[in-house]
């Protein structure tokens, strides 16, 4: 296990500027294109509406939702249909994601985390393991979160963890804090758990 960096109180400007100097990173090391996945929820997007105004080669970004819900991309609850807004009027490509889809190795896996230790569509009742081999997922949360009461469609934890580098979102919350720390110290067996437990790239949590 890689012992976190846990950095409190930080705006989504800092946290944009701190993921753009890791992209900027990732860009100018070999010239090649890069994939990120990136976590939907209330959380991250003033991030990435940000994160978009850096001076950055987006045409050599491909970005990759965590997961989504099963609706169409014009649908108020689909992460992808928001992501193509921000990101595509700056040239970066946007992957739907589906059970077809290869999964490359994540320059950056940027993730938020649920109150109840779920992280993308990984939920405790889903039961995630490291040892997973489908790369990707469509399952049904339980219970169905009332305000997204749809199927999902979700990168598995060996997919998260093929990464460089793993960046947690948490929105200020001390109740998501708590559990992302008891989920460190391995007091509990939670989703976010196992993938901290697995992960040995850098990691570094916003809470």
């Amino acid at each position: 296990m890689t012992t976190p960096d846990i950095i409190g109180g930080a705006t989504p400007e800092e946290i944009a500027r701190w993921i753009a100097r890791r992209l900027a990173r990732e860009l100018e090391r070999d010239g090649a294109p890069i994939a990120i996945t990136v976590p939907g929820g209330s959380t991250p997007f003033p991030i990435m509406e940000r994160l978009v105004t850096h001076d950055l080669d987006w045409l050599r970004v491909t970005v990759w939702p965590n997961d989504d819900r099963v609706v169409a991309e014009d649908h108020p609850a689909s992460n992808t249909g928001k992501l193509r807004a921000i990101f595509e009027p700056v040239g970066a490509e946007v992957v739907t994601l589906t059970v077809m889809e290869q999964v490359p190795r994540f320059a950056l896996a940027w993730l938020g985390m649920g109150a109840d230790g779920h992280t993308a569509s990984l939920f405790p009742n889903t039961d995630p393991k490291v040892s997973e081999s489908a790369p990707i997922r469509r399952l049904t949360p339980d219970p169905l979160p009332p305000e997204a009461p749809f199927d999902r469609v979700t990168l598995t934890l060996p997919s998260l963890l093929a990464s460089e580098e793993i960046v947690f979102t948490l929105g200020g919350s001390a109740d998501k804090r708590a559990v992302f720390e008891a989920a460190l110290a391995g007091e509990n067996d939670l989703p976010v758990a196992r993938l901290l437990s697995a992960a040995r790239q850098p990691v570094t949590c916003f809470a």
